[in-house]
């Protein structure tokens, strides 16, 4: 005999992600993402905030959706245009969590990106040397000991 459960699975968390990852530009009309994915059950509270400050305007929402595996998925636009210095937040409550879900999203120019970008690859780039400096240190100390062998300050065969 086959028997199929049809009773629903225990809560489960959502995952929440902020999309895009970074700002296209500043002082311009952007739109963020808050997606809500493999949540259940169904009942989910998603709230965006600036700067700890809740936003109504400018804020659309899908339906809550199901994926056919118990679980569900939601999306959450916010328009809005960055100032530096600006902290979106998504936050999230749902049953199956002690407290909500906040996923923070900083408005950054492009410029300080870039920086940012720039000096992690001198960062990299001066590991890179370092390493191969300390190779070359290393091939040229074991090169010197080599060549006190071969000077015959190193017993070896005799020959008769």
């Amino acid at each position: 005999r086959l028997f199929l459960s049809v009773t629903p699975p225990l809560p489960v968390e959502p995952t929440v992600t902020i999309s895009p990852a970074k700002t296209e530009a500043l002082t311009h009309h952007n739109m963020l993402v808050c997606s809500v994915t493999d949540f259940y059950p169904a009942h989910i509270k998603v709230r965006w905030f600036r700067n700890d400050q809740e936003e109504t305007a400018g804020v659309v929402s899908t339906p809550v959706i199901r994926n056919g595996d118990w679980t569900y998925q939601i999306l959450v636009m916010l328009e809005m245009t960055p100032q530096r210095g600006d902290v979106y937040t998504c936050r999230v409550e749902h049953p199956s969590l002690q407290s909500p879900i906040a996923v923070e999203w900083r408005a950054q120019s492009g410029s300080a990106q870039s920086k940012m970008l720039s000096g992690i690859g001198g960062f990299v780039l001066g590991l890179i040397f370092l390493g191969l400096g300390l190779v070359i240190r290393h091939r040229k100390q074991k090169g010197k000991q080599l060549g006190k062998w071969e000077d015959g300050l190193c017993p070896g065969p005799s020959v008769e």
